[in-house]
């Protein structure tokens, strides 16, 4: 996961503009100031560079950064195990 988490926080501070400072496990991306849109263009990203079927539709600012990063990691970790998840 911690992989994934990093990616993710790269991609939060070089696309979304977001201060590396209050990039945190547990900052909400509504802290982060990400709007619905935002947090919905953030969820297309992850979808587009790790190939997984995140669904935007749980896509809300009220996730924190570490839960974005488990759900993109549960989502790998099953299509390792060639499953579902």
């Amino acid at each position: 996961m911690e992989h994934v988490y990093t990616h993710l926080v790269t991609l939060l501070g070089d696309k979304f503009e977001v201060a590396a400072d209050l990039i945190r496990p547990d900052a909400t991306l509504g802290d982060l100031e990400l709007d619905s849109l935002a947090v919905v263009e953030l969820y297309v990203t992850l979808q587009e560079e790790w190939g997984v079927p995140l669904d935007d539709s749980e896509a809300t600012a009220e996730l924190t950064v570490d839960e974005v990063a488990r759900s993109v990691t549960a989502l790998l970790d099953a299509e390792k195990a060639g499953g579902a998840p």
